[in-house]
């Protein structure tokens, strides 16, 4: 009844445009397309500057406060370029319009009614005191990898920012699936069966160097965001399967510059944390258009021709992209933990796609800590299999510790398909598989 119910309100919406109790189409416009009666503007700012050491103090309120010190500091220069329209896959704007007025929050935080789509799409209000949570659910049941989504080749690589050095590189392959609230590929809205009410899992596999090959992580994240993730790791030098516990999602990940916590810029439960918007900003951000862009010569006979993001600056600790001046919600979350390393993390949300692209995290001191920059290109200009998705892809990530003068840079090809994360995959059955 639900999946016949969930494609007779599609259908409606597809037929006359709206539909009894759906979205208002101002609303839809206003939250998927914020660029179309005009482009973000700000004061002296012109698309196609670059800000360097020198002239950074004249675009200090278009910059994030971390890249601001790195630029000041000479670690790095933005080149920008206009912005441009980053449009989401038409099924998950429909499933949006169709549902989405029925989306509530409960007295404990959670959602209610919630089918597919963006839960809120509405602009955060100041005055309401769960616009923070909004936004951020906005996230976690976002679009940001689509319904299906395999990393390969996805290299980590160790750099050390005092010497220049690189010290290691990890090269993994990762998987990730919606199970539910899924509108970009069928089964839609959910994945069954699906007895254990998961709503997402993510799956990776170390396949270098030698000491950690085989080594695999295993995440299951459930509908109910008031259950604990489980977690799994498989240790390829032990040969067995171990569970997580909950604590080491907050732990350095394999020694790198990353907790588990911080996957797609927070893993989070969004539970976890206290969540408040602080502002909705124009501000400059890592998106772009992958096929143009200076890319690194690896990696080689690729049968796509695809190649990284290339690195650049202080370490070769940032990417080498152009940014954009764009809308974004910024959010700031403090988690519940009095245990937990962070005292808070201050998160840019772009507006249009709904996606963490740069993450600020702060020690328990308070002290700024972990700058976490995610690269965003847009899908039709990426390999030929990604053209017509409508996600805005994940193109390369930073977690640099400046505490550490230490970071780890991650230069991968995604790929939006379902032909790769088959359910059975993400199994502890399949560690075990995979590991013998």
């Amino acid at each position: 009844m639900k999946t016949l119910y969930t494609a007779l309100m599609g259908l409606s919406v597809l037929l006359c445009g709206t539909v009894y109790g759906a979205m208002d189409d101002a609303v839809i416009e206003q939250s998927f397309y914020p660029y179309k009666n005009g482009l973000p503007t700000a004061e002296g700012y012109q698309p196609g500057v670059e800000i360097t050491q020198k002239n950074v103090d004249g675009y200090k309120a278009i910059l994030d406060d971390f890249v601001y010190r790195y630029i000041k500091q000479g670690w790095y220069t933005i080149k920008t370029t206009p912005t441009t329209s980053f449009d989401l896959h038409p099924g998950y704007v429909a499933a949006t319009r169709a549902h989405s007025a029925s989306v509530k929050l409960t007295e404990r935080g959670l959602l209610q009614g919630f089918v597919a789509g963006r839960p809120f799409p509405q602009e955060p209000d100041v005055d309401d005191p769960d616009a923070g949570l909004k936004v951020v659910w906005n996230f976690q049941r976002g679009f940001n990898a689509g319904d299906s989504e395999t990393i390969k080749p996805f290299w980590w690589t160790f750099r050390n920012m005092k010497n220049d050095k690189v010290e290691r590189v990890l090269k993994f392959d990762w998987h990730f699936l919606n199970w539910k609230h899924r509108s970009q590929f069928d089964p839609k809205p959910d994945i069954e069966p699906n007895p254990g009410q998961i709503f997402r899992s993510i799956y990776s596999k170390v396949l270098e160097p030698f000491d950690l090959a085989n080594t695999q992580l295993l995440i299951h994240r459930y509908e109910d965001d008031l259950k604990r993730d489980d977690a799994w790791l498989y240790l390829g030098f032990q040969r067995r399967v171990r569970r997580l516990a909950t604590g080491q999602i907050t732990d350095a990940f394999l020694g790198t510059d990353a907790m588990i916590e911080d996957f797609e810029g927070y893993n989070g439960r969004v539970s976890d944390y206290e969540w408040k918007y602080l502002e909705t900003k124009n501000v400059l951000l890592p998106f772009y258009n992958h096929n143009e862009m200076a890319l690194s010569s690896e990696p080689a006979n690729d049968p796509d021709g695809f190649r990284f993001v290339d690195v650049t600056g202080k370490g070769g600790c940032f990417p080498k992209v152009t940014w954009q001046l764009r809308k974004a919600y910024v959010v700031e979350g403090r988690p519940k933990d009095s245990n937990h390393p962070l005292s808070k993390r201050i998160i840019y949300l772009d507006a249009q796609t709904g996606i963490m692209s740069v993450l600020l995290s702060y020690d328990k001191k308070g002290d700024p800590w972990k700058y976490f920059p995610i690269g965003k290109t847009h899908s039709d200009n990426h390999i030929e299999r990604n053209k017509g998705t409508g996600v805005a892809i994940d193109d390369f990530a930073v977690f640099l510790d400046e505490q550490a003068m230490h970071c780890t840079t991650l230069q991968f090809k995604s790929v939006i398909n379902p032909e790769e994360n088959p359910p059975g995959i993400f199994s502890v059955q399949n560690l075990r598989k995979q590991g013998r």
